[in-house]
Parts: C-alpha cells; sequence; structure tokens
C-alpha cells in the first residue's frame, strides 16, 4: 500500500517474545483478523515490532495495545474476545478495564468477568446498588451475572441466601397444567438460572445448597406477604410479571438485601401484554439506590449469529413503527 497525506504510521513494541505468539495466534489467524476488520491498513510484522500504516492506523494501535495488556493481565486471547476488542475500541472503549473486572471465581478456579462495556456497567450496578435492573435481548449474559454476582455475595458473607424466582406464565402456559409438586411444577421456569448456578458451583455444591435453603426457588406468587432480609434475590424474566406483580415484589426487599431484575421487553408472554416493565424506568427513575441498566445487541455473547438476529429484529422493529 502507497502512503497519502492522509496515512498515519503507528508502531507498537511487544515487551517480549513469549507474548508475541499469542497475540498473533496460531498461524496468525489473530494478525488476520485484525488485518480484516481494518482492511484499509497495512500491518507489518518484524521481531516485536508491529508497524501499521494507513488511516486506521492509531485505531489497529490501540487494539494491539489493549491486547497486549490483556496478555500481561493472564487472559488467553482467542477469536471471540479479539472481536470484541476490535468492537470496543471503534466504539472508543477500554477492554482490558472492562475484562480485568472479577465477578467470582467458580470452585473450578475458572473466573467469571463481564465480556462487553454493558455487561460491565452491569455487574458494577449490581455491586453499588440495593436494585439494580438489567434490561436487554437474550444472550447479553442478564441472569448468568445476577446469580454470579449472588454467589459472591453468598460466599463473602454479604448475604445469608439466594432466592430465586420468576413469574411461572410463560408462551401461554399456566402453572396449574404442569405435572406434579410445587418443585417440579417450578423447576422448567428456573432451568436458565440453575444452569448458571451450576455453572458457579458445581452440581453437588448447588444441590447442598438448595438442601440447606442457603438457595430458594420459588415461583414470583410465593413472594407475597414475605419480607426478605439479608437476601440476594434475582426475578428473572421479569417482562412477564404484571404491575401489580412487580409493585408486591420490590417492596418485599428487606434490610441487608440486594435485588436484580432482569427481562427482556420485546419477550412478554403475560396475559393481555401488561407487563410490569411498561414504563417503569421513567417511575423509578431518581430513586437512590436504583439502577437501570440496559444490554444491547453489542452485549450479546453468545455465538455472533445471535447478535445479528437480535439486530435483525430490531430493524423489522423499527421499520414496523415508522
Amino acid at each position: 500500500m502507497n502512503s497519502t497525506t492522509h496515512d498515519q504510521q503507528v508502531k507498537i513494541s511487544v515487551p517480549g517474545n513469549h507474548l508475541m505468539a499469542g497475540l498473533l495466534g496460531e498461524r496468525d489467524e489473530l494478525l488476520r483478523l485484525v488485518e480484516g476488520a481494518f482492511a484499509t491498513s497495512t500491518i507489518h510484522v518484524r521481531g516485536n515490532e508491529i508497524t501499521v500504516i494507513g488511516p486506521s492506523a492509531d485505531e489497529v494501535g490501540r487494539v494491539f495495545e489493549e491486547l497486549v495488556l490483556l496478555l500481561e493481565q493472564g487472559h488467553t486471547l482467542e477469536v471471540a474476545n479479539v472481536t470484541r476488542t476490535i468492537d470496543m475500541i471503534r466504539a472508543d472503549e477500554r477492554p482490558s478495564e472492562v475484562f480485568a473486572t472479577e465477578v467470582v471465581r467458580t470452585t473450578q478456579g475458572r473466573s467469571i468477568r463481564p465480556k462487553s462495556s454493558g455487561q460491565k456497567r452491569y455487574v458494577d450496578a449490581i455491586r453499588d446498588n440495593v436494585i439494580t435492573f438489567g434490561v436487554g435481548p437474550a444472550g447479553t449474559g442478564k441472569s448468568w451475572l445476577a446469580v454470579a454476582a449472588a454467589v459472591h455475595a453468598l460466599q463473602s458473607k454479604q448475604v445469608e441466601r439466594i432466592i430465586l424466582t420468576r413469574p411461572a406464565v410463560e408462551a401461554g402456559e399456566r402453572l396449574g397444567f404442569l405435572p406434579g409438586d410445587l418443585m417440579a411444577k417450578v423447576d422448567p421456569y428456573l432451568r436458565p438460572l440453575y444452569d448458571a448456578l451450576y455453572d458457579m458451583v458445581d452440581a453437588e455444591g448447588a444441590q447442598k445448597l438448595l438442601d440447606r435453603a442457603t438457595v430458594e426457588v420459588a415461583p414470583l406468587a410465593f413472594m407475597r406477604g414475605r419480607t426478605l432480609n439479608h437476601s440476594f434475590i434475582i426475578l428473572d424474566e421479569a417482562q412477564n410479571t404484571t404491575p401489580e406483580q412487580m409493585k408486591m415484589f420490590l417492596t418485599r426487599i428487606g434490610f441487608g438485601s440486594k435485588a436484580v431484575i432482569t427481562g427482556d421487553a420485546t419477550q412478554v408472554d403475560v396475559q393481555g401484554g401488561r407487563s410490569g416493565l411498561h414504563g417503569l424506568e421513567k417511575v423509578l427513575t431518581g430513586i437512590f439506590g436504583l439502577e437501570w441498566v440496559s444490554l444491547d445487541s453489542s452485549d450479546v455473547v453468545r455465538h455472533r449469529i445471535v447478535q445479528d438476529i437480535v439486530d435483525a429484529y430490531d430493524r423489522a422493529s423499527s421499520d414496523g413503527a415508522s
């Protein structure tokens, strides 16, 4: 590529040969990924020095600087987190700060961390507030990170128990139509929360917590009349609450407790479409100790195709509204 007056040149010195292999990837796979994302710039690697020439040289330089910081922090670079790093740099964000935040360490020693700037805002809000709303599409880690924060609060003795709850009306089904006793009836609705719990403390640890009632699982209707002290309460699928149920839940929260309410406003299955989430952000604005975090497709951490699907639905929704 010939340099023009618009071209910039940036040089990055990578400290140590041991970082270069991780930075470039096997058969230079990660280098090719960065090159593909910034096709108007050229990247030359010689020894421990990377030279970038082109109109996006500054941006590419910041990508490599952040990737080096991630390697120095002990992260392993792979296609997913390099892609997210590129997206964050384009949004003028610092991946090394986002990925450095540890929510909890699992019993297997795995570190649970936010994987996007929106997820970090969500995790910080949970830490700093009594009540946190996490609202956004599927795959943004709303429930999973809430359970991780709850397990951390339990392990660090900030709370005495975890309560997982969810409205038991979904996709037109009613609780009475499900077979078996209460736990058997509730279980299918709470499976995503169980799965997250098993991720953090493994199946045996989760069963012990359930047996001791340190982790309690109940349909939302069973919260009525209770005051929940010294608890970390997660209300999942909150878009399927009625306004009355939401008010009932929010007024159950007692001393020494935290609550996280998760939901996706595009997935309302409650009868009549009267969702307890609808218009609630405006109602609750300005309350100290309560924060509302909106997540979007840029926070989807499942397969990239999920992010593309969320974006496609958003576009279709916008076209229909216009």
